[in-house]
């Protein structure tokens, strides 16, 4: 089953503000995105996206879906960067805080826009994994 691409947008959504609150005022709302993707991936459940849904006009059925397999992907990537991001910022390493947090920033900023940089990475890698197995 999928998530309706509206609550895909929900999250990325709240990503993006998160980031950018964060980067203009207190660093550590950065905790939030990041305690939510961690208990996204222990769960499998996006409490987000749970709460989105209740506001939905339409079945879930009419909504165009995204691939749930393909948002735990994108979720990893997002949340190793935020957590890379909190550990730099505590470290006073400011400079790799800040390109942890732009690297989410921008990669769900671009997804909003309609281009899934984690679609386009996992992509590569299957396709990878594919061609070493025609090689060996």
């Amino acid at each position: 089953m999928g998530i309706p691409k509206p609550l895909v947008q929900l999250n990325q959504s709240f990503i993006v503000l998160s980031v950018l609150i964060a980067m203009v005022s207190y660093k550590f709302i950065l905790l939030l995105p990041f305690v939510i993707g961690v208990y996204t991936l222990v769960t499998k459940k996006n409490p987000i996206i749970a709460t989105g849904k209740g506001f939905l006009k339409k079945p879930l059925s009419e909504y165009i879906m995204e691939d749930k397999e393909q948002q735990i992907f994108n979720q990893w990537i997002a949340t190793v960067c935020l957590g890379l991001s909190l550990v730099f910022f505590q470290l006073s390493w400011n400079t790799l805080a800040y390109v942890f947090s732009i690297m989410v920033l921008l990669a769900a900023g671009i997804a909003l826009m309609g281009f899934c940089v984690g679609c386009f990475i996992r992509y590569r890698y299957i396709m990878w994994k594919h061609r070493r197995t025609l090689t060996k």
